[in-house]
């Protein structure tokens, strides 16, 4: 029988692919990016027009190099866990010093710290209540709109806006050492999940921590979902190292950063039970579960001062344009019911949001059902991922959720495989600016991302013959 070969991959190589498209990312970035409203360009500006391709460019090197590592890690000569971490360093390195990235929401977090510090209640107004500079830079949507965020990620809030007092770029800078801080909860987790879970460690590195989407939007964007999906892995592998009550309180404190973490208490309870044994050590798991969290929920709220508003503040309108797949349904049918001359029309959004939401939960059910026995962080990486895709709104780092978990505990090949595709096709799906582009901007971004195509062949044709015959690689072969 044949062997088959497996060509090597020259991880030094993919390093420096990721360095030059991160960088590119960056420079793009100074005159396309997320930039204070001061420093704002007009898109059809030719710095701005330029920013945007070379962020593109830059962009598909970046993913080209991130699907060339995969191929790296399921090759005869594997990375080791040290030279990934490298790996991660450099590819994150340009993108801490460029502005923010993808999404204006870094704004938002620091007028909401400043409201914090203002004692103004950051669960009843929006920014706009604050007044002054700082309001200015959160997007129009979100000025009069009341924040969903627990007490936890106030408190980083109001800290950084403590330490940078009116610097903006300090503020921003501060808000991506928050990230950072949980994109390495991440990495140090990460392995242990994958161990408890029985999948190769290596392999759960690539695909949850050097993927696209952490790096573009937990680093690039600076986002609070990194501190979230940090203290959800530490609590996880607390329940694993049975620790169950120091899994409470982390996973517990994960849900008051953003609510969807809170689904990570049914996986604690669960590991919990199967320790204890028996039908009656599954219900003193889950009151016990119930009765720490509860705590926790109490004393962190007492410490932090911003009491409960964040509860009610969970249904916080979405952006009328959201892409999710329940609010594109709902404005479809809402416009067949406006051409049709039907008064139902305004009722059509709500309608698939409360159908989506029911989809959600009986997704849910279906993931806890199939595997909380044998595989309790995979359900519970399902189940995110239905919150993430059948929500109301989406967002490209809403994905990571349950990638995250996925990474750590998906049972086969083919999942990881499927999961790292959409995260290539998602990394290409947001602007750097945050907005949504026109006809322009799509053909300048299509642009920047085939010039860097033509590269990479050029590339592979006269100077990579001892890289891998394809410089693309093919997504998802590492799982």
């Amino acid at each position: 029988m044949l062997a088959i070969r497996v060509p090597v991959v020259d991880t030094r190589r993919c390093q420096l692919l990721g360095l030059v498209g991160s960088a590119a990312l960056a420079a793009g970035g100074v005159s396309a990016g997320a930039l204070p409203v001061r420093d704002a360009l007009a898109p059809e500006s030719g710095l701005a027009a330029a920013g945007l391709a070379g962020a593109y460019f830059g962009l598909v090197l970046l993913v080209a190099a991130w699907a060339l590592l995969g191929r790296a890690i399921r090759g005869p000569e594997p990375p080791d866990r040290r030279t990934l971490l490298l790996t991660l360093v450099l590819w994150a390195a340009p993108l801490l010093l460029a502005p923010p990235l993808f999404s204006r929401d870094v704004y938002s977090y620091l007028a909401q710290g400043a409201m914090v510090d203002a004692r103004i209640d950051v669960y009843v107004y929006g920014p706009s209540q604050l007044g002054g500079p700082l309001t200015d830079e959160v997007a129009p949507l979100w000025q009069h709109t009341p924040t969903p965020y627990g007490p936890v990620f106030l408190a980083f809030a109001n800290a950084i806006n403590d330490f940078s007092s009116t610097q903006l770029s300090t503020g921003v800078f501060g808000m991506r050492l928050v990230a950072l801080l949980g994109v390495a909860l991440m990495v140090v987790c990460l392995p242990t999940l994958a161990r408890h879970c029985g999948a190769d460690p290596a392999v759960a590195l690539w695909l949850g921590v050097l993927n696209p989407l952490v790096l573009l939007h937990l680093v690039g964007g600076a986002h609070n979902d990194a501190i979230m999906l940090g203290l959800l892995g530490a609590g996880l592998v607390a329940a694993l190292g049975r620790w169950p009550v120091l899994a409470v309180v982390l996973v517990t404190l994960a849900a008051l950063v953003k609510a969807p973490a809170a689904l990570g208490l049914v996986a604690v309870a669960l590991l919990w039970g199967r320790n204890l044994g028996g039908r009656s050590g599954r219900v003193k798991a889950a009151l016990a579960v119930a009765g720490i969290a509860a705590a926790t929920t109490a004393a962190t709220t007492a410490l932090t001062g911003t009491g409960y508003g964040w509860i009610s503040a969970l249904d916080t309108p979405v952006s009328p344009q959201n892409w999710s797949l329940t609010s594109s349904l709902g404005r479809m049918t809402g416009a067949l019911l406006e051409n049709a001359n039907s008064g139902l029309a305004q009722f059509a959004a709500p309608a698939w949001h409360l159908m989506g939401l029911a989809a959600t939960a009986l997704a849910v059910l279906i993931a806890w059902r199939r595997h909380h026995l044998l595989r309790p962080v995979y359900a519970l990486g399902l189940s995110l991922t239905a919150v993430a895709v059948l929500g109301p709104a989406i967002r490209p780092w809403y994905v990571l959720w349950g990638l995250f978990l996925i990474a750590a505990a998906g049972p086969d090949r083919s999942v990881r495989r499927a999961v790292a595709a959409a995260s290539a096709v998602l990394a290409l799906a947001v602007l750097p600016s945050g907005f949504a582009p026109d006809g322009a901007q799509v053909a300048l971004a299509t642009g920047g991302g085939v010039l860097a195509v033509l590269a990479l062949w050029c590339a592979h044709r006269f100077m990579g013959r001892g890289a891998s015959r394809d410089p693309l690689g093919r997504l998802g072969s590492a799982a």
